[in-house]
Formats: C-alpha cells, sequence, structure tokens
C-alpha cells in the first residue's frame, strides 16, 4: 500500500467531477479566481490534511483565519486552496458549503457535535452476526444517519458466521422502518454484488460502525486491494483494536468514492433531534391516537403509545430506546446551549478587552 507522507493513502490521478462535484459546487466557488483552486478533503492527519485537486493531490494546512474561527475541514468537504506551486505554498483558506454532515454527540460539560464526513450521499451502517448485533444501537446509528441528510443502509458483515443468514434480517426489521438490509460477508465476497446500487460514479458513502464488525476488510473487498490494515478480533466477545486511526476517503473502481472511519465505542446522539422522526416513525405515527398533544408516552391516561405496548403491536424495548434517546437529545441540546452562551460571553470579554486598550491608548496622546 502507497502512503504519502502524511500517512493516508496516495491517491491517483482523479478530475473534480469524478470526486463528487457539482454545478453547486462550480457556484460556490464562482467569486474566487487567481491562485485558488477547489478541492476535496481525502484525509487529515492532525495539523495537516491530504486533498485531491484536479489531476493530483496536495498535502496542506489551513489559513489561520479559519483555525482563528474554529473551522477545521472534515473528510469529503470542499475546499477553497490558495495554491502558488512555484512558491511551494498551498493553504486552504474556505470551506464551501455542505450539502450534509454526519455528526455525532461528543462527551464532556458543553456540547459541541464531531464531525465526522461531509457531503455524504449514503452512510453504511456495518454491524456484524454475532455479539456486535444490537438493535438499540442500530437505532442510535440512524438517528444521526437521518439527522445527516443522508440515506442510511444497514450492512450486516460476518454473516458466513451465521447457520442462515437470511434470518439475520429479522432481527434488524423491527426497528429499520423500511431502511435496506443487506448481509453481507466481506471475507468470503458473500452478498457483496448486493451494494451495488448504492455505489454508482460519484457517489459519496460513509462507513460506521463499532471496532471489529470488519469495515476495514469490507473497504479492502470493494476496492479489491489491501488498503486497510485488520486485525484478529476475540472470539469471546467479538471485540478487537482499532485498525483504522484516521478517517479516509477512498475511490473504488466504479467511481463511487467511500469514507472509512475508526470505530466509534461512543455513539452520542448529539442534537440529531432531526432524526427522530424517521428513525422511530411508527411511534410518532401512533402517538397521533394520544388524548393529549403533549403526552410524553409514560404515564398518561389515553395514551395509544403505551396502549400499543400493551397490545403486544410495539416493544417496550422500542419505546424504552425511544425515550432514552430522546431524554439524551434534550441534555445534548441544554449542553449545547451553555455552550453557546460561554462562546458569546468569550467573544464579548474579548471584545471589551480590546475596546478598554484603545480607550487607554487614547488617553495617552
Amino acid at each position: 500500500m502507497n502512503k504519502s507522507s502524511s500517512g493516508c493513502e496516495e491517491p491517483h490521478s482523479y478530475t473534480l467531477k469524478q470526486l463528487g462535484w457539482t454545478e453547486e459546487y462550480t457556484q460556490a466557488f464562482s467569486k474566487y479566481s487567481g491562485p485558488y483552486v477547489p478541492g476535496r478533503v481525502a484525509c487529515r492527519q492532525k495539523t495537516v490534511w491530504d486533498v485531491f485537486i484536479n489531476g493530483g493531490s496536495v498535502i496542506t494546512g489551513i489559513s489561520g483565519a479559519l483555525r482563528k474561527l474554529g473551522r477545521f475541514p472534515a473528510v469529503g468537504d470542499f475546499v477553497v486552496l490558495l495554491h502558488q506551486p512555484e512558491a511551494g505554498s498551498t493553504t486552504i483558506v474556505d470551506i464551501l458549503p455542505q450539502k450534509s454532515v454526519f455528526t455525532r454527540g461528543t462527551s464532556g460539560r458543553v456540547g459541541t457535535d464531531q464531525v465526522i464526513a461531509a457531503n455524504i450521499d449514503i452512510v453504511f451502517i456495518v454491524t456484524a452476526a454475532g455479539h456486535d448485533m444490537n438493535a438499540r444501537r442500530i437505532e442510535r446509528y440512524l438517528a444521526i444517519a437521518h439527522a445527516s441528510g443522508a440515506k442510511p443502509v444497514i450492512v450486516i458483515n460476518k454473516s458466513d458466521l451465521a447457520d442462515d443468514p437470511a434470518l439475520l434480517k429479522e432481527e434488524i426489521i423491527p426497528v429499520a422502518s423500511g431502511i435496506p438490509i443487506i448481509p453481507v460477508s466481506a471475507v468470503t465476497g458473500y452478498g457483496i454484488a448486493r451494494l451495488s446500487p448504492f455505489l454508482s460514479p460519484g457517489t459519496t458513502i460513509v462507513l460506521i460502525g463499532s471496532s471489529g464488525v470488519g469495515k476495514s476488510t469490507l473497504i479492502n473487498r470493494l476496492l479489491d486491494r489491501p488498503v486497510q490494515e485488520t486485525s484478529i478480533i476475540r472470539d469471546y466477545d467479538g471485540k478487537g483494536r482499532h485498525t483504522t486511526t484516521v478517517r479516509q476517503l477512498f475511490i473504488l473502481a466504479g467511481g463511487a468514492l467511500m469514507i472509512d472511519n475508526p470505530g466509534l465505542r461512543e455513539v452520542g446522539i448529539g442534537t440529531a433531534s432531526a432524526g427522530i422522526a424517521e428513525t422511530f416513525p411508527d411511534i410518532l405515527e401512533l402517538a397521533t391516537g394520544c388524548r393529549f398533544s403533549d403526552c410524553r408516552h409514560e404515564q398518561e391516561p389515553g395514551c395509544a403509545v403505551q396502549e400499543a405496548v400493551t397490545g403486544g403491536t410495539l416493544s417496550s424495548s422500542r419505546l424504552d430506546n425511544f425515550h432514552r434517546l430522546m431524554r439524551e437529545l434534550a441534555f445534548e441540546q441544554e449542553k449545547a446551549e451553555i455552550g453557546l452562551v460561554r462562546s458569546e460571553r468569550k467573544r464579548w470579554k474579548g471584545i471589551t478587552k480590546s475596546a478598554k486598550e484603545i480607550n487607554k491608548g487614547k488617553g495617552d496622546f
């Protein structure tokens, strides 16, 4: 596997159109001319970014203005570079508007979502037969996938380990709400062809899932060459160490673009409230029959959702997870508001300090 000096895979030559560039990006970039060129972020290593440009790639940093604003390009972002090859200088100076952004909540007292990937079309939620099969975790992934604006697809890897791969879908269907579910084996190749409809040229897919589900093996299978390291998974709990350490964009032979991710040990819901409706459409539909419009579906009289649980048409575990995610969303929203207040307070503190210094300077004349 060839690596660039930043540690990412050495790319081949592609045009921006092959990298997912559309007319919308052309319009957004139209205000730039001269030494500015567009590109797409393929990989980030600490303080440097690998960026695909027309016909090649560059390794670059970001401008002081972006750093001061706290705007750091994510893998998949289309960016504007001040490109001066004769001077040996290239710098990312702007990030073009994102059509979609995949984030997850982060730990800490102040809520700030972590950007996983940008400008994605499809999210492959990768789980695996065995210990990792967890409907509750998939509901959580679906919520943040729906909130991103991309379309989720559930991929059940290591299906060759199951007695009947077709039965694996039955465990997930109750929480999938019409989302495609595709059992595959990245090792044997079983079911891989069923992913083809989602791998059209120019389409960007991001892979998410916990450590050990075989995302790197799946990438290697789709690329038909070993580009990602894989590790041995423990038999007793199905776990393994993180083999993927950076987010990276790969280009498949058919023209689709795929972003691999380190395994997610914690899947914070963040502020993904926009994804709840599409993740729990059955509960929200039942809620229209509740006696009270502000029913919380707990102990209120006339609750159609609780009646469905009692009647056996809705599982209690699904409702419990709905409540859990809603509580977490409320908490994350509160953290986000606290973070905004602190950010504004810090900003105004800086403005006040500058004003005092200016006024002090005036008194010296």
